[in-house]
């Protein structure tokens, strides 16, 4: 009998105190058993406190507080190593603001069983993406641009709805990708394309937030622009 997978879904929050117990208790109730591990940038709002009272009813939650607002792709980095060194098999990531849906993690987990890395896709056939206005245009068109630039094949790019396969991925780390903020999920498909494994997309349904507020600052369309230029410079001398 094979040893059962050892799982750990990640979200990094700021402000997210009206929406993480909910999110927690979703993903405690999969069937997959996850532990659960939290990284958060000092939350004025109490997200931090909101946590550490759920951690003495949940003893698979874990907490990294960091002292200030550090940035979503140091929080992920953080928890892709924190998953190595715990020997964890899989690593789940996801938004802290309900807008994925938690009873995914177990689509995500079967098809881990045959791919290194899966991406939650809102613009594939039977995704859907429920943003509003100029927030859905720019992310429709933003993904279009990328696949456009960078010729990899994806539907969607800018997700952090993603599964990876610890055990499959060799020689990769998130320490790779060198794109900060928001560029930082971009860059992830930009290295593990580069290094030649598979890419397996889902369909997801992508819920616009109901509660906190959306924390992407305009300066970041300007940042991707230009880190998509660069990527595309490179992926030309690379030739991958």
């Amino acid at each position: 009998m094979s040893n059962p997978k050892k799982i750990l879904v990640f979200t990094a929050t700021y402000n997210e105190a009206e929406n993480i117990k909910k999110l927690v208790t979703s993903i405690n109730n999969q069937p997959c058993q996850p532990d659960i591990l939290i990284v958060d940038d000092n939350s004025p709002d109490g997200t931090r406190n909101i946590i550490q009272v759920m951690q003495k009813n949940f003893k698979n939650l874990f907490l990294i507080n960091r002292n200030k607002k550090l940035g979503l792709d140091t929080a992920h980095k953080i928890a892709y190593n924190y998953a190595l060194s715990n020997k964890y098999n899989i690593l789940i990531t996801m938004d802290a603001d309900l807008s994925h849906d938690p009873n995914e993690i177990e689509n995500f987990i079967k098809h881990l069983d045959n791919f290194p890395f899966v991406i939650g896709s809102r613009y594939m056939s039977g995704g859907k993406n429920l943003m509003k206005k100029q927030r859905l245009i720019l992310s429709k068109f933003g993904n279009l641009l990328i696949r456009f630039f960078l010729k990899i094949d994806c539907t969607e790019y800018t997700s952090s709805f993603r599964g990876f396969n610890l055990n499959k991925l060799e020689n990769f780390n998130l320490n790779l990708v060198q794109t900060k903020g928001y560029s930082f999920f971009m860059g992830t498909i930009y290295e593990i394309a580069k290094k030649k494994f598979i890419i397996k997309e889902i369909p997801i349904i992508f819920s616009d937030r109901l509660k906190g507020y959306s924390k992407i600052p305009r300066l970041e369309l300007f940042r991707t622009l230009k880190n998509l230029f660069i990527l595309s410079v490179k992926r030309l001398s690379h030739k991958f």
